[in-house]
């Protein structure tokens, strides 16, 4: 039921998006796009994906798995296919969860190492889109510069407040905290050295940074005239909003935020369009080899 919903939700979208779009038009720009740059796109994509696996393993090894980087690397390419591709109730984590418990390893510990892994990653792409709006302030005007500022801003402190909630023992006590003062132990036992904690923050950025170089991209495969800088400040945006989950695998939220954000500097709303579906068709492409690890880890059960 769920999925119909999104499903419906995401049919309400485009329809809505392409009532304003010349179809004619669109079908066009895609089919002149230039294919060696959405090549190149591709193997950024891929890149972006391999070094969120090498993250995930990263945070593994301070907690107590022991597995080699080649598992991590097949069950994140398989949770981004289960993400990207298979409309399932079991959710790229949940995937991963369930590689580390069959393991034998224990599930709270898997849901915690995941877990870390998505709360930095998720920091990784604040740090990105704050560090990219300052040093680029004033491509885009200052109100909307000032409103990511203040949301990146506010997300990264709130990070930082959660390794101080275990000093609050009192919150111990309250069921729905309960979870967030459990979450700030493991993470100051994980991260008694900062140093390591901003080594993997550095690692997050590196993979965001990947994934706007795949948009860059395709923006020239378009002939999209946008520089680098721009896409570095409006597309970690498109990502935050993606993550709230009221469609299929956030299509139509990312289109709708793309438009909605490239109409600030005038781009081309039917280009713009364009460089997101064909972002999420390389998604798709990029998730393929999940479908292999996961074909063969079938097998092998």
């Amino acid at each position: 039921m769920k999925n119909i919903i999104k499903l419906i939700i995401t049919i309400a979208i485009f329809y809505f998006l392409f009532r304003n779009i010349d179809f004619v038009e669109f079908s066009k720009i895609i089919f002149n796009s230039h294919g060696g740059w959405i090549l190149v796109a591709l193997l950024m994509q891929l890149t972006s994906t391999y070094l969120a696996a090498y993250r995930w393993f990263k945070i593994s090894q301070l907690l107590v798995f022991k597995e080699k980087l080649s598992f991590y690397v097949q069950s994140y390419f398989k949770g981004t296919f289960f993400n990207q591709v298979l409309p399932s109730s079991i959710g790229g984590d949940a995937v991963r969860i369930i590689d580390l418990t069959r393991k034998k390893y224990e599930k709270k510990e898997a849901f915690y190492g995941v877990f870390v892994d998505r709360v930095v990653g998720l920091v990784g792409l604040l740090v990105l889109n704050l560090l990219a709006t300052l040093i680029f302030f004033g491509t885009f005007d200052n109100d909307f510069s000032m409103l990511i500022i203040f949301i990146t801003l506010g997300g990264i402190t709130g990070f930082a407040l959660l390794f101080q909630l275990h000093r609050l023992t009192f919150l111990a006590d309250i069921k729905f905290l309960n979870l967030f003062v459990r979450l700030a132990n493991r993470l100051n036992s994980l991260y008694a050295s900062r140093t390591l904690l901003i080594k993997h923050i550095s690692i997050s950025v590196i993979v965001h940074f990947f994934s706007v170089l795949t948009m860059y991209g395709l923006s020239l495969a378009l002939g999209l005239d946008l520089s680098f800088q721009t896409l570095l400040i409006a597309v970690p945006p498109v990502f935050l909003l993606t993550i709230v989950p009221i469609s299929l695998a956030g299509w139509g939220v990312r289109e709708g935020a793309m438009i909605g954000i490239f109409m600030l500097i005038g781009a081309d709303q039917t280009k713009v369009l364009a460089m997101s579906i064909l972002y999420g068709l390389l998604l798709i492409l990029s998730a393929i080899p999940g479908a292999y690890f996961w074909i063969k880890s079938k097998q092998a059960t």
